[in-house]
């Protein structure tokens, strides 16, 4: 392998994908862009970043074991009992695969991700 095979993460660039939510997992207001720079051949390691906007999406079960680092912004996640986590620019955290409860975006954010798509 060269120094070709180093990928920069940009925010806002790479490829842009907007998740589709089922109805009434997100808020009216919900707005997100994911800007994947890197995934492996099977695609399940991917990674870049992901912007967005104030509102809140209900998760049933996270879909994938994800670590984030807050660029920018504030967010939160809320379990069902109501324990919640705040993490704001320069935070680092990870969210399990299965998470259940809410993922609460409360300003504009912006977050470098890596996420592996298995059990």
């Amino acid at each position: 392998m060269s120094i070709e095979n180093i990928i920069s993460i940009t925010l806002g660039q790479g490829q842009a994908i907007n998740p589709e939510w089922p109805d009434g997992m997100a808020s009216s207001d919900w707005r997100e862009t994911e800007y994947r720079c890197f995934a492996n051949s099977s695609g399940s390691l991917f990674g870049g970043t992901w912007s967005g906007e104030p509102g809140q999406l209900l998760l049933e079960s996270y879909p994938y074991n994800e670590i984030c680092v807050m660029l920018g912004g504030h967010v939160a996640l809320i379990d069902p009992d109501g324990g919640r986590k705040d993490f704001k620019t320069g935070d680092a955290f990870f969210v399990p695969r299965g998470f259940t409860g809410i993922w609460l975006t409360l300003e504009p954010s912006s977050k470098i991700f890596v996420a592996l798509d298995t059990p």
